[in-house]
Order: C-alpha cells, then structure tokens, then sequence
C-alpha cells in the first residue's frame, strides 16, 4: 500500500515546498498524508466539476498546480459552491495537495516544459536565480552499523548533488571512549576505555531538512551519544529560479510568432501587446501564469517578446513604452503540466513499485470563451 505522504515525498524531491514564493499556500490543502493511494488524479485546477470527475473515477489522491484553497475559509456553509466541493473532497475521502510556485521554479518544471514547447534554444532563467543553502552532516558509526546509518540517512533526503543520489563519502579510523558510571554503552563497559573501529560518514543535504536528518541519525545510531559535526557548506546548493529566456532558431516577424504561439498552445485566441507587429523577433522570455509584472527583468535579458498571462491594460501601456512586446496566451496554458507529471508520477510508479494508477482530468477548466 501506497499513501500520499510517499508520493509526495517523492515529489518533494524535484520540487521542494520552500522553493514556492513567499505566501503561496502549496502543499496538502484537504485530507490526510495517511491517506492509502489507489489512483491518483492530476489537474490543473480544483474545480467542482474537477472533484466530480474525481469522484467518478473513484480517485483517492488529487494533484493540482493550482492550490484549491488560497484563502482561509470563514464560514463553512454549504451554499458557497466553493465549500460545497471541500465538502464533497472530504465525504469521498480524496486528499488533495497543491504544487504551485515551486513546480514553477523547479528546474525541468513548468517554465522549462513551456520553453520546451516553444523549441527555445540556449534556455536560462529570467528572474535571479535562488540558492538552497547545504549542510554537511559528519557522523562517527560503528563499521558493524555504518551502511545501515548510510542508508537511513540517504532515504531521508541526504547525499542528493544536483542529478545525482545517494552520494555519500566513508573514512576508517579508530573511535575512543571511556562509558562514565550514568551512562549506558552498546559497546564496552562503564569507566573502562574503549577503542572501536569506525567508520565517518559524510552527506550533505538542504537546510530545510536538517532536523528531519539529526531524527534519523539518533533514531538508528547504536550509540547512546553519537558523535558528529553539523556545519554550513558555501555553494554547492540547486539553485532554481523563476520564468525562461531562450532564441528562438531564427527571426520572424511579432505577427508570424504570435500564429507559432497560437499552434503550439491550442488555443484560438491570444493577446499581442507590441508597438509593431511587423517587427522581426528571436530573443525570447516566458513565465506561466500571471507574469506580467517581470516585464522589467525581461528587458534586463534584453528579450524581444514576453509571453506570460494576464496582462492588465495598464501594464500593456507601459509594456509598449518600454520597446518591448508581450503576448498574453492566458494562465490556462499551465495545463502543460498534465502530462508532465503524469510521466514524471509513472516513472516514480515504476522505481518505486507503488502500483498506483495515474490519470489526467480531462475536464477544461479555462473560465473564458472567445466569441
């Protein structure tokens, strides 16, 4: 059996919680990380008809970018529509966790699936990248104990360097103590010295875990007292960041890229937002969602075109002042992320034989029409 806290701590891997921005409400938003996972839901948004499809696919675990709940609830009645569908999440027991901004800064999320899409090449961050900070962890382990402490502490998180795991680094030597009357040795006897051959572990691993690390270590450490060193490491931390900026294989004309838009995102309709349409392009910056208050570091990377949504009127006056160009394609072209994850939730199916089913909602859930 599968639960979600499982799942999610795989997700967690790619896509750590503290690289969501400040204030974005991501993670579990309704259930329980107990909850045993059968089939698990992915979508864009949580939305009535979304809980309905869920509830009719018998799914138990939903997976959404955009969190279902932004904001406290008040008053739970039942004639909100809103709180109806909390209501409904919870009758059928389906748990639901969101993964918003940090999927957006995760290297090989959102905006790179969406770079992606547009074939952009020699691809970097737009905004100023972000660093997590490392700890290294130093702990003395008998040799009889040492690769069942390894292991422990590389399950919980430790020793992951960029796209590798596992990573971990042992030294033999010779640990030396000497057990005073109150204490309670797994190896030697009160107040006789001791010699035992140790091995010295090393992993590295997040800040944002390190107490996760120390209860592991204590946990299946034989020693009543371990003995380690804990300190900062200075640059070696993934560094993620928000928003894309890549070439486009050759220029073309605003008019002629926003058509090339218009096909690789499936949708009939988009907003130009330019000074000139007929002027030629190659340079170009993309941030999912609501991006359109970037548009100065877009013109920092010295970008042609910014394609991002929800441009309001105003900043479209301002976008054109600036020389730059913008095409708004809509929030809605995050559903990018439905197949993306899904081949990301399999292949983890697959290595961690969870045997769970993965499915997409196949409801659209863009609130607009063009007419």
């Amino acid at each position: 059996m599968t639960n979600v806290g499982e799942i999610v701590a795989r997700f967690e891997q790619f896509a750590p919680q503290s690289w969501a921005e400040e204030g974005d409400p991501v993670g579990l938003q309704i259930g329980s990380m107990q909850q045993t996972v059968h089939k698990m839901m992915i979508t864009l948004d949580v939305r009535p008809e979304v809980v309905a499809e869920a509830v009719k696919n018998n799914v138990d675990f939903i997976f959404a970018h955009h969190p279902a709940l932004f904001r406290p609830i008040r008053k739970f009645d039942l004639e909100n529509p809103q709180n109806k569908m909390y209501a409904e999440l919870i009758k059928h027991d389906i748990t639901v966790y969101a993964a918003h901004t940090n999927l957006d800064n995760a290297n090989q999320g959102m905006n790179d699936w969406l770079a992606s899409l547009l074939d952009l090449q020699d691809i970097e961050p737009l905004l100023p990248q972000h660093e997590d900070k490392l700890f290294r962890l130093a702990v003395f382990v008998p040799q009889a104990a040492a690769e069942t402490v390894r292991n422990a502490l590389t399950a919980a998180g430790a020793g992951r360097i960029g796209e590798y795991q596992d990573c971990s680094y042992t030294i033999s030597g010779v640990g030396r103590f000497t057990p005073q009357p109150a204490a309670n040795p797994t190896i030697g006897n009160l107040l006789e010295p001791t010699e035992v051959a140790e091995d010295k572990i090393e992993v590295v691993f997040p800040k944002k875990i390190c107490s996760r690390i120390l209860k592991v270590m204590r946990t299946v450490h034989p020693y009543e007292e371990p003995a380690f060193d804990l300190f900062e490491v200075q640059g070696n931390g993934s560094r993620y960041g928000m928003g894309r900026v890549g070439n486009l294989k050759k220029s073309v004309t605003i008019s002629s890229f926003a058509e090339y838009c218009k096909t690789k995102f499936e949708i009939p309709h988009l907003r130009v937002v330019t000074g000139d349409i007929t002027r030629k392009v190659s340079r170009i910056a993309i941030l999912g969602g609501s991006g359109s208050q970037f548009y100065k570091d877009v013109l920092k990377k010295k970008a042609d075109v910014y394609v991002t949504g929800d441009i309001s009127y105003h900043t479209g006056h301002d976008i054109i002042a600036s020389g730059l160009t913008a095409i708004d394609p809509g929030h809605h072209i995050e559903q990018i992320c439905k197949p993306h994850l899904q081949n990301l939730f399999e292949q983890w199916n697959n290595e961690n034989k969870w045997q769970i089913e993965v499915i997409q909602s196949e409801i659209n859930t863009d609130p607009f029409i063009f007419i």
